[in-house]
């Protein structure tokens, strides 16, 4: 009796296959690869989200897309979510929250992040998607591999604890993304003409200089560049990787 397959060996036999795919057929094999129901998105809404959200839209309207509001986000965060929901008429956007008892615990006075970021991160961001996500088999993001760091060698298709992982922007480079904005006429997040190359969270985020990368702005002079959600599968005990 053959042994049944991994979670492991099934991603990367799925990574395998799509080496070279399209964001498209990434989202398509995803949905084939995860129950129906069971597959969800998460986007930040933040300067490059609306191609990913363009792909999701194209592919399935209706596909959970999951958004991490910290109660820390700029106003033009909030505003861009609603036109980019109305514009690809998406229709099960849920937004996920910290829980307020934890913040009434940890950061009574909204100033964690200033004393430890990576702990406001956890509350903020990766407990409430981590709770959320227990509700799916399958997940899908906007990485790319040009933003540099850790997500410099991603691949389309990881795992992440028990769930497999999507990237089906992981090989796009950021003139391709510049031209999916401009062929498909995406709207930018406002604050993009402002000198934010990448949005997070108002205290942690800052403007980039020409010539940075495009999340230099992001944890500045920290030596921090991810809030923790991709490392969410770890085990207790082992960090947030924030």
């Amino acid at each position: 009796m053959t042994a049944p397959e991994t979670l492991n060996a099934r991603a990367a036999r799925l990574n395998e296959a799509l080496a070279s795919a399209s964001p498209t057929a990434v989202i398509e094999k995803a949905m084939e690869a995860v129950p129906a129901g069971r597959l969800a998105v998460v986007s930040s809404f933040g300067t490059e989200s609306a191609v990913l959200l363009k792909f999701v839209a194209d592919v399935d309207p209706d596909l959970p897309v999951l958004f991490l509001d910290t109660g820390m986000l700029f106003e033009e965060t909030l505003d861009y979510r609603d036109r980019l929901v109305d514009f690809f008429r998406l229709t099960d956007v849920r937004s996920l929250k910290p829980q307020i008892d934890l913040l009434a615990r940890r950061d009574p006075h909204r100033d964690l992040w200033l004393r430890d970021t990576e702990s406001c991160c956890h509350i903020r961001k990766v407990r409430p998607l981590s709770d959320a996500l227990g509700g799916f088999d399958g997940w899908m993001n906007g990485r790319k591999r040009f933003q540099g760091g850790a997500r410099a060698a991603i691949a389309h298709v990881e795992t992440d604890g028990q769930l497999l992982k999507f990237n089906p922007l992981a090989a796009m480079s950021q003139n391709d993304i510049a031209a999916v904005f401009e062929i498909e006429g995406l709207p930018r997040h406002p604050l993009e003409k402002m000198g934010f190359s990448s949005v997070g969270c108002m205290p942690c985020t800052s403007r980039t200089h020409p010539g940075e990368a495009p999340r230099a702005g992001r944890w500045r002079n920290t030596g921090r560049s991810e809030c923790g959600i991709h490392r969410i599968g770890l085990p207790e005990g082992a960090g947030c990787g924030c």
